[in-house]
C-alpha cells in the first residue's frame, strides 16, 4: 500500500490556502493523493458555522473537479468529540505498515501538546509541519524535545517507515482565512478568487454565511 497524506480541518468553507497547501505536500512527497479531511465535532474550538452536510458537500465539489484530492469524511460519520488520535488509529490499522502522514500547520504544531493524547500521534503517523514565512516554531519543552528528536531533514525518509518522524515543509502563503470569507459574505462581498468557482457557487446557491 503506498503513502497516506491527511489534512484536516473544519473547512468552514474550504478555501484556495487550504487547496494550495495540500497540493504542495501532496507533490513534495509525489504522492498520487491526499486525503482531505474534514472534523465532525472539534473538541478544541468553536463548532463550525456550517453544518457538517455542507462542509462535506463542499469538499466532495473540489474533489471532482481536482484529481489527487479525495475526501476521508470518517469524522463527520462519528458521534462526539473528533479526536486525531482515534482517527489515525483507524487509518494505521486500513494502511499496515505503509507511512500514513499527518500534515498541519505551524500554529497547529506549536499546540500540540495540548491535543488529547498528542504524544500516541508518533506511534501512527509521520508529521509534516507546513510553515508559512511568517510562522515560527513556538515548542514547549516536552513537545520541543519530542519535536527534535523525532526531525527529518529529508522529506524523503518519511517514505522509508510508518511513522514516527517529524519533517517541516515551507509552503506558499495565500492571504485568506475562512474567517474573513465568512465575514466577507455577511457583508455582501463575493469570495470569488478566495475559494474554488465550484465553492463559490455551492455557496451562493446553499445561502451559507448570511
Amino acid at each position: 500500500m503506498s503513502a497516506i497524506a491527511i489534512l484536516g480541518g473544519t473547512f468552514d468553507p474550504v478555501h484556495n490556502g487550504h487547496l494550495r497547501a495540500a497540493l504542495e505536500v501532496r507533490e513534495q512527497f509525489g504522492l498520487d493523493e491526499i486525503r482531505l479531511l474534514p472534523a465532525g465535532t472539534p473538541p478544541h474550538r468553536p463548532a463550525p458555522e456550517a453544518s457538517a452536510g455542507h462542509r462535506l458537500a463542499m469538499l466532495q465539489q473540489v474533489a471532482a473537479v481536482y484529481p489527487g484530492f479525495r475526501v476521508d469524511d470518517r469524522e463527520i460519520r462519528r458521534a462526539g468529540y473528533s479526536y486525531m488520535v482515534d482517527t489515525l488509529e483507524e487509518i494505521r490499522a486500513e494502511a499496515g505498515a505503509a507511512p500514513v502522514l499527518l500534515a498541519i500547520g505551524q500554529d497547529a504544531a506549536n499546540a500540540l501538546d495540548r491535543w488529547h493524547e498528542w504524544e500516541r500521534l508518533f506511534d501512527l503517523a509521520h508529521l509534516v509541519v507546513m510553515c508559512r514565512p511568517d510562522s515560527r516554531a513556538e515548542y514547549g519543552d516536552g513537545l520541543s524535545e519530542q519535536m527534535e528528536r523525532r526531525r527529518c531533514p529529508d522529506s524523503a525518509d518519511l517514505l522509508s517507515s510508518p511513522a514516527g518522524r517529524v519533517c517541516s515543509m515551507a509552503i506558499t502563503q495565500l492571504d485568506v482565512s475562512a474567517t474573513a470569507i465568512r465575514e466577507a459574505i455577511r457583508a455582501g462581498r463575493s469570495p470569488a478568487f478566495l475559494v474554488p468557482g465550484s465553492v463559490r457557487d455551492y455557496l451562493r446557491e446553499q445561502d451559507l454565511y448570511r
